[in-house]
């Protein structure tokens, strides 16, 4: 999700091949054998395959909205090393033979410091989005959505608001398109281009 954010602000074209991953097809593991998403394969066969990698290498190509000047590194590493382990575990506690309470005590942990930074200026590198907006919010949406009703009752104002607000935002929403699994063969389905469906 964070990677497509960053390809479609950037206005990068690609094609969309959405793959199952019990199922995983074997052009997506000759390109990256990890066999993880999201995998972006360049001219040249020349494969990007972690999502942060995509979104630094797509906005260094066109950064209409100067995302990477609003940077923080230290606090994307922290969400995605912490605040994901526990997000995982808190999500899938099957998975992980664990209780599901101590690892959403650690994740809220981690959003009282993101609605912190939130109320001082709105977005998390002051009053307008950046890298790290787009590179946590996903996170975000996954943390919030595994007991909404939980999350809602939580101290969390400027989280909830900014959360929202990139949900209803038109990026978000041209983001989502819905596709089927991809097999060989199948006709291309472009990444779409929010400054065309702006106009549209």
């Amino acid at each position: 999700m964070r990677a497509r954010l960053a390809l479609t602000v950037s206005g990068t074209r690609c094609e969309l091949r959405e793959v199952t991953l019990r199922a995983k097809p074997a052009a997506m593991l000759a390109a990256s054998p990890k066999g993880t998403v999201p995998v972006l394969v360049l001219p040249g066969d020349v494969v990007i395959d972690e999502s942060l990698d995509i979104m630094r290498w797509a906005l260094a190509a066109c950064d209409p909205e100067e995302w990477l000047k609003r940077d923080d590194p230290a606090l994307i590493a922290e969400n995605d090393g912490a605040f994901k382990y526990a997000l995982d575990r808190y999500k899938y506690p099957e998975r992980y033979a664990v209780d599901p309470r101590e690892y959403r005590q650690q994740g809220l942990a981690f959003l009282r410091h993101i609605d912190l930074r939130l109320a001082k200026g709105g977005q998390l590198c002051g009053p307008v989005g950046g890298l790290p907006d787009a590179a946590i919010v996903p996170f975000v949406r996954q943390f919030a959505a595994v007991d909404r009703l939980w999350f809602d009752l939580q101290p969390l104002p400027h989280l909830r608001a900014w959360l929202s607000g990139y949900l209803a935002s038109d990026l978000f929403e041209t983001i989502m398109i819905r596709t089927s699994a991809w097999t060989p063969g199948d006709l291309p389905v472009l990444l779409p281009n929010l400054r065309e469906r702006s106009r549209s």
